[in-house]
C-alpha cells in the first residue's frame, strides 16, 4: 500500500485547479480570430489641410498580442508603410491617418535632409492590415481601398543647414558666445532645432524672426547663447547632436543634423570682496610725478599700491594735481574662467584721460566682454572713465587664440588691482567730490551690488 504524502496530495490539488481553470479559460474564450477588426472610416482623401476629407479613422482590434503592420500599395506596386511590424497587446484600437506614411524617396529624388514622413502621391491604393501572432506566428490579413486625390506635394526639405561657429563658448567672454544656425526649407513648414547630448538630454534653441513668420520657407535663422544672457547656466561642456526637424500642416516631417561643441561654458560672476574691516577700497594719495605719464604708445611707471584697512569714516584731502590711489579685491566666484584686459593694475591717469587714451586701436574691438575694474568721480564727464585689468599678467592665465593673446581670471581666484588718476580738476561748488569704484563686464553689465562701492569724499586744496 501506498502512502500519500502531504506535498503529493498539494500537488494533485494544484494540477485540478489550473485544469478547471484552462477549461473555464476556454469555454469563456473559445478561440477567436486574431485580427477582430479592421476598417477605414473614408474611402477617399484629399489631404490638403482645408479641414475636409483630410484624415480618415482607422480601426482594429487583436483579440491577443501580435506584430502589426498597416501598409499601402498603389495600382503601380509601390509600397507605403504607415505601421511596420509594430508590438501591440490586445485591445482595439483608433488612429488617424493623414496619407503621411514613413519616409521615402521616388526615382531620381534628392534631398538634404532625412525624410521621415512624406504623403503619398495622389493614386489608387489598396490598404492592407497585418498582424502576427507574437506567440505562434500565425499571421491575419483585412485588406480594402483608398483614394487619394488633389494631396500638397511639396516636401518641406531642409535644402541647408549652417552652424557657426562650430566650438561654442558660452561665457560672455566676447568670443564665440553665440551660434548662428541658418537654414533654408524648401516648403513652409514649423521649424524646431534643439542640441542633444548623449544621455538624451534636449536644449531647444530659439528662432530668430526676421520679417518672416513662423511657418514660412524660405531663410530661417536660429540664435543661441547657451541661455547665459538670461542668468541661465548653459549645457554642460561637450559635443551634442544639432537636430532640425520640419513639419507642414499635413504631417511630413525632414530631419536634418550637424554638431556643435561647447566648451568653457558657465555663468560668469565677480565680485569686488569686503575687507576685514573698514572700506571694501582703501584709498590713499600720492605727489604726481611725470614718469607716471601713461597713454596708448606710452607705458609709464606704475605706482605701487596702497598699504593697510581704511575707515569708513575717512576722507581725503589732498592738493590738486597730486594722485588719487585706490586699491580693492576682485573674485570670480563663477562657474567659468573671466576674460580682462588692460590696462594693467598700478597705470596712471590724467584727469581728462579715459580708458580710450590707453587702448590702441587694434586691441578695442577686444574691450567687449572684458571685465575690469573702473573709478569715477561725481564730475566726471562719463562713467567710470578710468578703468583697469583684473589683476596682473604674472598672476592670469594667458590663451592665444587665432593669433590674439587673451588674459583670464579662474574661477575662485582672487587678485589686487589698484590705480591712480592725476586730479588736476578742481570746481569750488563741488569740493569735496564723492569718488568710488565699480566692477564693470565690459558691454553687458554692472553686476548687481558692483556699482558705486567703495565712497569716499575727496576734498582738493587749490595750487598757490
Amino acid at each position: 500500500m501506498i502512502r500519500s504524502t502531504p506535498l503529493l496530495l498539494t500537488a494533485a490539488a494544484l494540477m485540478s485547479a489550473l485544469a478547471v481553470i484552462l477549461a473555464g479559460g476556454a469555454l469563456l474564450q473559445p478561440n477567436r480570430p486574431l485580427l477582430l477588426e479592421a476598417s477605414f472610416s473614408l474611402a477617399r482623401l484629399t489631404p490638403n489641410a482645408d479641414g475636409i476629407d483630410d484624415v480618415t479613422e482607422i480601426r482594429y482590434a487583436l483579440s491577443r498580442a501580435a506584430r502589426l503592420s498597416i501598409t499601402f500599395t498603389r495600382s503601380d506596386g509601390a509600397r507605403f508603410a504607415f505601421r511596420e511590424d509594430e508590438l501591440r497587446m490586445a485591445g482595439e484600437y483608433r488612429v488617424l491617418f493623414s496619407g503621411v506614411v514613413n519616409g521615402f524617396s521616388l526615382p531620381n529624388e534628392q534631398f538634404g535632409g532625412i525624410v521621415e514622413r512624406r504623403l503619398m502621391p495622389d493614386g489608387e491604393y489598396t490598404w492592407e492590415i497585418r498582424a502576427e501572432d507574437a506567440q505562434t506566428g500565425a499571421v491575419m490579413r483585412r485588406s480594402g481601398t483608398l483614394s487619394l486625390v488633389g494631396g500638397v506635394a511639396s516636401l518641406p526639405d531642409i535644402q541647408t543647414l549652417e552652424v557657426s561657429p562650430q566650438v561654442f563658448t558660452p561665457n560672455q567672454d566676447g568670443y564665440d558666445d553665440r551660434v548662428s544656425i541658418n537654414l533654408y526649407l524648401a516648403a513652409p513648414a514649423r521649424l524646431t532645432v534643439y542640441l542633444e547630448g548623449a544621455d538624451g538630454v534636449r536644449y531647444y534653441i530659439a528662432e530668430r524672426f526676421e520679417g518672416r513668420q513662423s511657418d514660412q520657407g524660405g531663410a530661417r535663422t536660429f540664435d543661441y547663447d547657451g541661455g547665459v544672457d538670461n542668468n541661465i547656466v548653459p549645457p554642460p561642456d561637450g559635443t551634442y547632436r544639432l537636430v532640425a526637424l520640419a513639419e507642414d500642416r499635413v504631417g511630413q516631417r525632414v530631419r536634418r543634423e550637424s554638431s556643435l561643441t561647447i566648451r568653457d561654458g558657465g555663468l560668469p560672476n565677480a565680485e569686488i570682496v569686503a575687507q576685514s574691516s573698514g572700506r571694501t577700497v582703501t584709498w590713499s594719495t600720492l605727489p604726481y610725478d611725470a614718469r607716471y605719464y601713461t597713454d596708448a604708445r606710452t607705458q609709464g611707471e606704475r605706482v605701487a599700491p596702497p598699504l593697510g584697512v581704511q575707515s569708513t569714516m575717512a576722507q581725503i584731502t589732498m592738493p590738486q594735481g597730486d594722485l588719487l590711489l585706490f586699491r580693492l579685491t576682485a573674485l570670480n566666484y563663477g562657474s567659468t574662467p573671466i576674460r580682462t584686459i588692460g590696462p594693467w593694475p598700478g597705470t596712471v591717469y590724467q584727469y581728462d584721460q579715459t580708458d580710450a587714451a590707453m587702448t590702441t586701436a587694434e586691441n578695442r574691438d577686444a574691450i567687449s566682454g572684458a571685465w575690469r575694474v573702473g573709478v569715477q568721480c561725481e564730475r566726471s564727464e562719463s562713467p567710470y572713465p578710468w578703468r583697469w585689468a583684473l589683476g596682473s599678467q604674472d598672476e592670469l592665465t594667458r590663451v592665444e587664440r587665432d593669433g590674439e593673446v587673451l588674459w583670464y581670471l579662474q574661477p575662485n581666484q582672487r587678485v589686487t588691482v589698484w590705480g591712480a588718476v592725476r586730479m588736476t580738476r578742481l570746481i569750488p561748488t563741488r569740493n569735496p567730490q564723492k569718488c568710488f569704484a565699480a566692477l564693470i563686464h565690459e558691454d553687458v553689465a554692472i553686476p548687481p551690488r558692483q556699482n558705486r562701492v567703495g565712497e569716499i569724499d575727496v576734498r582738493l586744496t587749490p595750487l598757490n
